[in-house]
């Protein structure tokens, strides 16, 4: 195990910054996951801490040891990628095995070794398949296994998951977040998914354009969100975001969640404290216990999630209320989050409809 240090690390490519003195630190047996859009740096920064990709500027720790000079191979760290990378023509025991036999170690311990892999990721009967006559998910585990048997500081996913179907791969999840709590070891691991993100990682680094937008808890992103960014791209679905209804030249987002909403013939008990949109229900998604409904308002469009068992039907005009301590406060130019909705002295506002 070991803490992985980011210090100004940037990654040029044909005079482009592609990630761009990011500082972060991954802390010694953490899960973090780096997650963002497609082209963020995500996976630049993987492969760097990897030493697949060299750094322009700054320096990456490892434990005590700065690795920027440093082979793959002498950096005690694993990869895991996306396409398994597996041998086709070995069979699960030899794809484990490989890694050990040519690092010297004895046949005896190098059997001991792979057969107590196996035994952690569930794979002792397939020991003598190949490849293709596993499912997606068990390659999978073969790909983990020969990573687990090197016993790294440092465990490297790039969207490992990606190339599963929908089922399996929420099956993974729950068994990687099982397998990295019983190993105990540092997993950094990259994914496009903020589902994913959420749901596997105790620290999550949100990354957009090559710079670091946020690095916090699951639910502090969620909750506390810095930017506009951040704010937008965690959360399914995303946070509505609306123009401020004081006046100020800000915009205002809530969770889908947060609002109450009613046929518009429906009065609200009272609008103090909260702001009300008007607007018409254009479609709706049934989740099951919950409903997503998008409404046209003439602030734009938003959603929201309500109980499945009070149905609307769409062309419904409704009233979306959202008390005003759910609100988020935004600057419209720089993303950046305010502390306090309407904190520059309008303190009439306490309510309103639109």
């Amino acid at each position: 195990m070991a803490k992985v240090v980011l210090q100004q690390v940037t990654k040029t490519f044909n005079g482009q910054n592609v990630v761009k003195g990011i500082n972060l630190v991954v802390p010694d047996g953490s899960f973090t996951v780096l997650v963002g859009p497609s082209g963020c740096g995500k996976s630049t920064t993987l492969r760097m801490i990897a030493g697949l990709e060299n750094v322009s500027e700054g320096e990456i720790r490892i434990g005590d040891t700065s690795v920027n000079h440093l082979p793959p191979g002498k950096r005690d760290v694993a990869m895991v990628f996306q396409n398994y990378a597996l041998y086709p023509t070995m069979n699960v025991f030899d794809n484990i095995a490989y890694g050990l036999r040519n690092r010297g170690v004895p046949k005896k311990e190098c059997k001991v070794l792979v057969e107590e892999i196996a035994e952690v990721v569930g794979l002792s009967p397939y020991l003598n398949r190949k490849p293709s006559q596993l499912s997606g998910g068990q390659r999978q585990r073969v790909a983990l296994a020969r990573a687990m048997v090197k016993k790294p500081k440092v465990f490297l996913m790039d969207e490992p998951l990606s190339n599963l179907d929908a089922k399996l791969r929420n099956q993974m999840r729950v068994e990687l977040t099982s397998l990295h709590k019983q190993l105990g070891s540092t997993f950094i691991y990259v994914t496009h998914d903020q589902v994913e993100a959420m749901t596997m990682g105790d620290q999550i680094v949100v990354m957009n354009e090559g710079s670091i937008m946020q690095a916090a808890a699951p639910m502090d992103l969620y909750q506390e969100p810095k930017n506009l960014f951040v704010a937008q791209f965690i959360g399914s679905p995303a946070m509505n975001i609306i123009p401020a209804l004081d006046g100020s030249d800000r915009v205002w987002g809530f969770r889908p969640e947060k609002a109450v909403m009613l046929p518009d013939a429906v009065s609200p008990v009272s609008t103090q404290g909260m702001i009300t949109l008007r607007g018409t229900v254009t479609s709706r998604e049934i989740l099951g216990a919950d409903s997503l409904y998008y409404v046209q308002t003439e602030k734009g469009r938003i959603v929201v999630r309500v109980d499945t068992e009070h149905a609307l039907h769409e062309e419904t005009h409704v009233q979306v209320s959202v008390p005003l301590a759910c609100i988020y406060e935004f600057d419209r130019e720089t993303g950046k989050r305010i502390e306090q909705v309407n904190p520059s002295g309008q303190p009439e506002f306490v309510g309103g409809v639109v």
